[in-house]
């Protein structure tokens, strides 16, 4: 069952999905808050974890980020990580009032940018109490290393500059400055740009996964707030709560989820599955499937009051 939710976030409503089993009478179900890609929306790949999530006999909730999708904020566009890791707790908060739900039984999962604000939140928000990601990335270390820590140290220079030029324009009037997720001369670099690129093209552009609130772009000043923002530098404080991070073999972000786990002190565990892209792990039913088995294992076990 769907039902459609709203609730605050920085004195913001934030617009929400709550999927349950269809077979729930009464009494509290554990929960699971899931938090979606950057450029993503509730309805794409969150809704595909959390509807099956529901059949395992959770509560899943799926919401739009502040300042994104059908949630209140402006400027449309916002990629701001502190934000984003309150929306997180946010979502738990909302789940702690509602009487069919288990306020000791909640949980949180990450997909892609959420992947690090996810674990970002729980490491100081307790009521968290397992916490996973599927193809993880730290914001934070792309915009100041890029994919793979190849991006030469002038480029974030240059986009810190232009990102205090945009919030001295914004002051005087201007409309604010955005970045496209996707460039608009995409197609045009598709032979020559990475898998990831290519996937990620196809996912959001296609009928795949193209929904017209997704990546719509992002505020160019959100630059100087997650060159600052770093998901996993306190990721310790999870523990004694379990981590499990989830990351396809063939995903070229999967050393965050690597990294991560290295950082992490436990309990802890990543699951690589076998070929599986970054992107194959959003929709791919080869791929999507044994995710989700892992994690009913991994909060089915761990969400248990």
């Amino acid at each position: 069952m769907k039902t459609s939710v709203t609730f605050p976030s920085s004195d913001l409503a934030l617009a929400g999905i709550l999927f349950t089993p269809d077979d729930h009478v009464d009494g509290g179900l554990p929960a699971v808050v899931i938090s979606h890609p950057g450029g993503g929306v509730k309805e794409q790949s969150p809704s595909i974890y959390a509807e099956r999530l529901a059949r395992e006999g959770f509560a899943a909730l799926v919401f739009d980020a502040a300042y994104q999708g059908e949630s209140e904020g402006e400027p449309r566009g916002m990629e701001n990580p502190f934000q984003r890791a309150e929306d997180v707790k946010a979502a738990v908060t909302y789940l702690t009032t509602r009487d069919d739900i288990d306020p000791d039984r909640i949980g949180a999962l990450g997909i892609c940018a959420s992947g690090g604000y996810v674990p970002y939140a729980a490491q100081t928000d307790h009521r968290i109490k397992g916490i996973a990601t599927v193809s993880a990335v730290d914001m934070g270390s792309v915009i100041r290393e890029g994919l793979g820590r190849t991006q030469d140290p002038a480029i974030l220079t240059a986009l810190l500059d232009h990102a205090a030029a945009a919030r001295t324009a914004e002051a005087r009037g201007a409309a604010p400055e955005l970045v496209a997720w996707i460039p608009d001369n995409a197609e045009d670099l598709l032979e020559t740009a990475t898998r990831q690129f290519r996937e990620t093209f196809e996912f959001y552009c296609s009928p795949r996964g193209y929904h017209p609130r997704a990546v719509q772009g992002w505020v160019l000043r959100s630059v100087d707030q997650l060159a600052q923002y770093d998901s996993y530098a306190m990721i310790r404080l999870i523990s004694p709560r379990p981590l499990l991070m989830i990351a396809g073999s063939e995903a070229e972000s999967a050393y965050f989820s690597r990294e991560a786990i290295e950082q992490a002190a436990g309990p802890k565990e990543l699951v690589v599955i076998d070929g599986a892209s970054h992107i194959d792990l959003y929709d791919k039913d080869e791929y999507v499937t044994p995710a989700v088995a892992r994690l009913t294992e991994f909060f089915g076990k761990h969400l248990t009051g």
